[in-house]
Formats: C-alpha cells, structure tokens, sequence
C-alpha cells in the first residue's frame, strides 16, 4: 500500500514511538499536529487539531488507515467524534483508538467521580463513536503508562506530603510495548475490540511512591486518602487492572532504574 497512514497525536508519548515503528514497516507516516513542523524522510507533518476539527478533512485526504493517539485528561470523547465524522466523510478504511482499561467498568455517575475519573467515562463515549462512525475499527486498551505513573507521582512530590489513593493498585505497562501492539494492529484488518495490554506487575499506589522516592533521593511523608465516590471505589476493587492480559515484559522497576536521573 502506497498511502500514508495518519496519526494523531504523533508528538505524545504513544505516538512519537508509533510513528517510527511505521516508518520501518516500510509505511509512509503523516502526523497531525497544532503547531508547524518540517518534513523528515518519509514523514508528513500537518496543521490541525482534533478538538475542533480545524484541518481535518484536508490531513485525511489519501488516508486510508488512522492511528488516533491524541488524548489527553479532558475531551477526548470530543476529539474521537470530530476525528470519525471526518474518516467517515474520506472514505478511511480503519481508525484504530488507543483506550485505557477499565473504560468501561469504572463508573462515572457523580461530581466527585466525573472531577478525579472523568478521563474513563471519556474514553468509553470515544469507544462508543469510534464502533458507530461507519469507519471499520480496532480499539486496544492498555494499563497506565509507566510514563503517566512516573509524572502523577513526581507532581505529587512537589508537596511536602504526598497524598495517595488509599488501596489503588496499578499495573503499569511500558508505552514501547503498547506501540509496538497498535503499529500491528494498524498493518493488519479492523479487528473491533481486541484483547487488553497490561503490563507485567501490580503495584499498591504507597508501594510505586516509595520506589519512586528511592530513585530520586527525595524524602516526603507519604499519606493515604481514601478517595469517595463510585469510581474510587472500582479502582480500590481492581476494575482499571487487566490480571489476565500481563503480557507487557517491562516492569516499573526496568523503568525507573532508566528514567531516575530524569526524575531527580
């Protein structure tokens, strides 16, 4: 196939791993983005944006399969129906969407639950635009990223107190791995809904504070808030873990040891 495979979102964690994966599948790349780049060997950049659908129509021009990386804490069930409409319009024949487990077992029913969760409830309304746009799909979902955990936890040291989630546990995968699954999904047939990725450990949220804590030679008092609400309550019961999908090899641990001089 001579047509270039789109990806939004290629600048982010997932996509800026996806896109040269593709390059080496032999595949022609064209990333979307907000802001101006310069094209590099066998990669198109193109100005627009998935929140408004501002370019969309003109980057999906020649694209018959869709990478859609671009997320982000808030929107993205307005992100996905912008993108689908718009694949829907060009005759793409497969989007395929990057969620997150526990989309659709994590409840979403109050404030307190939209303000801390509301990121799930998003991700499930874009699940839900991506099976109906009439595009043929593939949705994968993943755990949290080492990434997303290294972040929240070093966000969370900016406190003199780190306030925890009392009885979250994680399963954190390595962001490589999930893009090496999307990129063969992305060669491949619309597959609808298709196993989890999970990585390889579960971790109790004090258990990833302290390791983190370790490696970058800070000290904080460490104090576990139990969170309300319905969705608060799911996570404490495991409902955003994939037990029986731990296929990821990379653990928190390999990670860390890596990024440590990053986070200190």
């Amino acid at each position: 196939m001579t047509s270039p495979i789109l990806v939004t979102g290629g600048t982010g964690t997932l996509g800026r791993l996806v896109v040269p994966l593709l390059r080496n599948a032999g595949r022609d790349v064209r990333v979307l983005s907000r802001r101006d780049h310069g094209p590099t060997d066998g990669i198109e950049y193109v100005t627009g944006d998935v929140s408004t659908g501002e370019g969309l129509d003109a980057a999906l021009k020649g694209v018959e399969t869709i990478v859609h990386c671009a997320g982000s804490a808030k929107g993205d069930e307005v992100k996905a129906r912008n993108l689908a409409r718009a694949a829907a319009g060009a005759g793409a024949g497969h989007l395929v969407y990057i969620s997150v487990v526990g989309a659709d077992r994590v409840p979403v029913v109050s404030g307190v639950d939209r303000a801390m969760f509301g990121y799930f409830a998003a991700k499930r309304e874009a699940e839900r635009v991506v099976a109906g746009s009439g595009v043929p799909w593939t949705t994968l979902r993943a755990t949290q990223f080492h990434d997303w955990i290294l972040t929240t936890l070093g966000q969370m040291a900016k406190l003199p107190v780190m306030p925890l989630w009392a009885g979250a546990r994680f399963q954190p995968v390595d962001a490589g791995e999930v893009a090496d699954r999307l990129v063969e999904l992305a060669l491949g047939e619309p597959a609808g809904l298709v196993p989890d990725i999970a990585g390889p450990r579960v971790y109790g949220m004090a258990e990833l504070a302290r390791d983190y804590l370790r490696a970058t030679g800070k000290r904080r008092l460490i104090m576990q808030v139990r969170t309300p609400g319905k969705a608060a309550a799911a996570y404490r019961e495991g409902a955003n873990l994939a037990l029986d999908r731990a296929v990821g090899r990379r653990t928190w641990e390999d990670f860390l040891a890596e990024r440590a001089g990053q986070a200190r």
